[in-house]
């Protein structure tokens, strides 16, 4: 990622209404301990394609508490559900509900767990 990409997308997300809720805050929602495995899983897995394995970065950025300090959780959520226009991160509400979303975004900003 070019440096600055990350400020863009913001003022991009934010242009077309995805900042809409940045500016409220609200707990990772509690997850039954099946639902919380198969989201380790998919994060791993799917989101590791791009982001690396151990999601330190690849052909996207680093999903590292460091590379997120000070990116809001309901930024994450909104990129994870909606995607970031103008780059390769496509949004995954088909396959994730907002509760999903929330708890990957407070998940990323703590540390993610290994599988």
């Amino acid at each position: 990622m070019r440096p600055g990409r990350g400020l863009t997308c913001l003022a991009l997300a934010c242009c077309t209404g995805l900042g809409a809720a940045v500016g409220r805050t609200q707990a990772a929602p509690d997850l039954d301990p099946v639902d919380q495995q198969r989201l380790i899983h998919l994060v791993r897995q799917d989101c590791g394609s791009c982001h690396g394995l151990r999601l330190n970065g690849g052909l996207g950025p680093a999903l590292t508490p460091q590379a997120l300090a000070g990116k809001p959780p309901a930024y994450l959520e909104q990129a994870i559900l909606h995607g970031l226009p103008g780059t390769a991160m496509p949004g995954w509400r088909g396959m994730l509900a907002p509760d999903e979303a929330a708890w990957i975004a407070a998940r990323l900003l703590k540390g993610f767990p290994e599988e």
